[in-house]
């Protein structure tokens, strides 16, 4: 293996790829382990179930090592939520005993229910219904806290109330879903106190989110060592390590190896065994401390104090610059935020995540982007030098878009000013010619789009920072001019004048000198 890998490093080094650099030795480790499966499956079923067994072992004494799970046995699986729905065959087949024979009958006697969170992943409960064939019905979703605590951490109180509810209804109460780093926001429910209650009403406890992965870490806090306690968890260290290509793992304990077996969670097929040989390449490949220095490192991208996993960056603007429909309009430029950061420092890994009370915000989760993007501090550095430019851009640019509708309605009739709040700019206008009266509407509209598609060109040619367009490709309004993010110099009364001047003179002669305006 070490041959082969440093025979394709060889390669890389005469042909250099920017891709392929990207995914690393341990990357190359993962994508070997696929190729080595299908050479090993084809070995004699006695040898192929030894090595088998011995790599399915291994993996999965190192994982339940490294994050901190006594006694586990480990389920690797292409899909991320195919863990969970075993686990959950395997409760169903422990809590029913006539259910590998009965099938569905042996659950009418006793509806299941399956409990998760309302900062759960979306579509988690409705996949597990699909999959297991219960009826939605079987899920219930536990509103989060609304009085006291996290706005995004499950309600236990609520939650005890809920499954009392669900047992004198002669229903029972089979699984609870708990989040160690939920999807938007990153938050950790209460672990031990959803472990004590499902221990007291005797359910299942899962636990997934990305917070796992500091399991793996010297310094791990009470809440999230708290999830070695839970019955299983979802793992997804290819994300966490950049390993492209690897499965997931749900690490589990039980004592019935029958029952795991019915649920799927294990196999007596060698081949199948083999899902774990790329993980296992690259587990040997990192070692226990290059695992823990990933790990480390993506933390500290975000802090060197504390293991966190999540950054959230949220520009609040000024109510100066806007009343009617504020929110939308923070959403707006927090989204455009967003996707210039991600288009001027790629390697940060930062996307736009919509936030049930927050809105949209942008999120800096290194743990889930460092390691295949190779992040480094440097780029850290990068993204706060473009936050503060383009905040102080947004903050102008809003200060002045009040300032812009007034001077476009001192224009009017010949300029209108376009309200359109999912625009991240100054503001958008529309010249309104002075057509002959009588005029059929279609035609009207064609004269008033052939004017100002004729004003929008000619604005675009002057030598100015301000970005005259069309708007988005999601944008309903016709025959408008929408000015982007302008800065504190810009003098809106001279723009305003110049675009109203602009539009009357290319409607009495089509033509306009170029050097007859200036936009500062």
């Amino acid at each position: 293996v070490h041959n082969l890998i440093h025979e394709e490093e060889e390669e890389e080094d005469e042909k250099p790829v920017h891709r392929m650099q990207n995914v690393g030795e341990q990357g190359h480790m993962a994508l070997l382990g696929h190729s080595l499966a299908a050479y090993i499956s084809v070995l004699n079923r006695d040898r192929l179930r030894k090595l088998t067994t011995r790599i399915q072992s291994d993996t999965t004494l190192w994982l339940c090592r490294i994050f901190r799970y006594e006694n586990g046995s480990a389920c690797f699986h292409e899909d991320d939520r195919d863990g969970l729905v075993k686990v959950c065959r395997l409760v169903i087949n422990a809590r029913y005993e006539e259910y590998a024979t009965e099938g569905y009958t042996a659950l009418s006697s006793q509806q299941p229910v399956i409990y998760q969170s309302t900062s759960c992943r979306p579509g988690l409960g409705q996949h597990l219904c699909s999959q297991l064939g219960l009826p939605l019905s079987s899920l219930c979703t536990v509103p989060c806290n609304t009085i006291f605590g996290s706005q995004h951490q499950m309600d236990v109180a609520l939650l005890d109330k809920l499954i009392k509810e669900d047992i004198e209804a002669g229903k029972l109460p089979l699984l609870l879903i708990a989040n160690a780093g939920t999807p938007g926001a990153g938050h950790t429910d209460k672990l031990g106190r959803l472990k004590d209650l499902c221990d007291q009403h005797h359910l299942w406890l899962h636990v997934e989110g990305v917070n796992l992965a500091t399991l793996a870490l010297g310094q791990v806090t009470s809440a999230i060592t708290a999830a070695t306690r839970s019955d299983s968890m979802t793992l997804t260290p290819g994300q966490w390590l950049g390993l492209p290509a690897v499965t997931a793992v749900t690490l589990y304990r039980h004592e019935d190896p029958a029952l795991s077996l019915a649920a799927g969670l294990t196999s007596s097929q060698p081949v199948e065994k083999l899902r774990a040989l790329p993980l296992w390449l690259s587990l040997q490949y990192l070692g226990h401390n290059g695992i823990v220095q990933k790990i480390r490192h993506a933390t500290d991208l975000v802090s060197t104090t504390l293991p966190l996993t999540h950054v959230f960056i949220y520009f609040g603007g000024s109510t100066d610059g806007f009343c009617v429909g504020e929110k939308e309009v923070l959403d707006t430029f927090n989204r455009w935020l967003g996707e210039q950061l991600a288009q001027l420092v790629s390697t940060s890994g930062v996307d736009v995540v919509e936030l049930e009370d927050e809105g949209t915000c942008v999120r800096f989760s290194p743990l889930l982007t460092a390691a295949a993007l190779g992040t480094q501090l440097k780029d850290v550095e990068d993204l706060e030098e473009k936050i503060m430019e383009l905040v102080h851009t947004m903050s102008s640019t809003i200060s002045l878009r009040q300032d812009f509708r007034e001077e476009t309605h001192r224009h009017s009739p010949s300029l209108t000013y376009v309200e359109n709040l999912s625009w991240p700019g100054l503001g958008a206008v529309r010249y309104e010619p002075q057509l002959a009266e009588g005029m059929d509407e279609s035609r009207r509209k064609q004269e008033v789009e052939k004017i100002n598609n004729n004003l929008l060109k000619k604005l675009q040619e002057f030598d100015t920072d301000v970005v005259f367009s069309t708007g988005s490709e999601f944008v309903t309004e016709d025959s408008c001019i929408f000015v982007g993010m302008v800065t504190e110099d810009v003098d809106v009364s001279e723009l305003a004048d110049t675009i109203a001047s602009l539009g009357r003179e290319i409607e009495e002669s089509g033509k306009v000198p170029l050097n007859s305006y200036n936009i500062v």
